[in-house]
């Protein structure tokens, strides 16, 4: 029978030390830090090892070695890091994954998730399946590709080489290529295969039974090494657009699942994702909701070319339009008590000079508010210019479609003021 999941869970920046003991009374022994430092080996970004331990960093998510999983969470407050808090913000984050990957777009409306508060990585595991049993409803595509065998009938064109090496005695057959009309091709063999996978790692008991029917109705698929390659290299059209979302999430889980070679029994699937980028794409997300408003991300301009090299471009992580005006937000994912650090404020001067901007401001989750600021006029130090460089700060309270409506009526409010 399949071991138990151990699970524990920190918040970003957290360490986690040798014998520390968490929730349940799972203990992070020499055996777990021993696969937490084998798995650091291969150059991963997620933690650094500290002396008897692990120190995460900015990357939030799960990390799954064997039976252990360590789910790392956001913290944008000063709250304690008890059990509350932690439910609060793996449910900020999981609301934020879905909203920025858009993983509830074909989900039926009838049910919510069961495993809402078990993991990010139950979360993945889930909408995947969620995703391949709306396939399987719908009828999996059929495509054309070509096949080889050896068949007791003449189908398609004869490989002379083959058939001559394999069918000296048996003069009945005929080593073909030819032409079939099916379901065997990558799309659903890259599906098959996280089934697979996740039937062998899935320590989710709520899942056990649904990747187990899902195998049973899939049609079974041939073994290949699935690389980001093959990922590159798939074009969706009408037909298979309905796969993408399924797709997207293969891609996330084959090509970070690490199979332990030298003890066999501690895997390792990592799905971390960097706060800093997932906070920008989310304030990005949610922006875009606003249709008053033009909102671009990560719009670039040239900024510099050295002698005999390639032009450098700047790129504020989204940029406002509104009636001939233009406005600049960079995103940071911090803590910071209305003291930004220099290196900021230097970079958004630079946007007001280079987008022509009539406002900038740098946007941290925190207490609401909004601290103004202007830069000082490059010939008169002693006078101030007209270029503003505020701090935005945005706080979570209770939901995060909530949180989404507060940041647009902020953004909105500093636009127009």
């Amino acid at each position: 029978m399949r071991n138990k999941r151990q699970k524990i869970t920190v918040f970003e920046h957290q360490s986690v030390i040798l014998n520390q003991e968490f929730e349940d009374g799972v203990v992070f022994d020499v055996k777990k830090l021993e696969a937490f430092e084998r798995f650091f080996g291969k150059g991963v970004p997620y933690y650094n090892l500290i002396r008897n331990g692990i120190q995460f960093n900015e990357y939030v998510g799960a990390i799954q070695v064997g039976n252990t999983l360590i789910e790392v969470l956001p913290k944008a407050d000063k709250r304690k890091m008890d059990a509350s808090s932690k439910d609060t913000w793996r449910n900020v984050l999981i609301d934020m994954l879905r909203i920025v990957h858009g993983f509830d777009v074909k989900a039926p409306s009838s049910s919510h998730l069961k495993i809402r508060n078990n993991s990010v990585l139950d979360l993945y595991f889930e909408m995947f399946v969620k995703e391949v049993e709306y396939l399987l409803r719908q009828g999996l595509v059929k495509k054309y590709h070509q096949k080889e065998g050896n068949l007791t009938a003449l189908k398609g064109s004869i490989n002379f080489n083959k058939h001559i090496s394999k069918n000296l005695i048996h003069k009945e057959k005929f080593f073909t290529i030819y032409t079939a009309y099916d379901n065997e091709h990558i799309l659903h063999i890259i599906l098959f295969q996280v089934l697979e996978l996740l039937k062998r790692i899935n320590r989710n008991p709520l899942l056990t039974s649904r990747i187990n029917s899902l195998l049973l109705s899939f049609p079974e698929m041939p073994c290949q090494k699935i690389t980001e390659e093959n990922f590159d290299k798939i074009v969706f059209n009408r037909k298979t657009e309905g796969y993408k979302r399924a797709i997207d999430i293969a891609r996330l889980i084959l090509l970070q699942y690490h199979p332990d070679l030298s003890k066999g029994n501690n895997d390792v699937l990592a799905l971390m994702f960097d706060m800093n980028l997932l906070w920008e794409k989310f304030v990005l997300v949610t922006l875009k909701k606003e249709r008053s408003v033009k909102i671009k991300g990560q719009n670039s301009k040239y900024f510099w070319k050295p002698d005999g090299g390639n032009r450098r471009s700047i790129r504020p992580d989204i940029t406002i339009s509104k009636s001939g005006k233009s406005f600049v937000i960079d995103t940071k994912w911090k803590m910071v008590d209305r003291r930004p650090a220099i290196e900021d404020i230097r970079q958004m001067y630079v946007y007001h000079q280079y987008f022509n901007a009539d406002k900038v401001a740098l946007l941290y989750p925190g207490l609401k508010g909004y601290t103004s600021g202007k830069f000082v006029n490059i010939e008169k130090q002693s006078t101030l210019s007209n270029k503003e460089c505020g701090l935005m700060f945005t706080e979570f309270k209770d939901q995060v479609k909530n949180w989404q409506k507060q940041m647009i009526s902020d953004v909105l409010e500093w636009i127009n003021n």
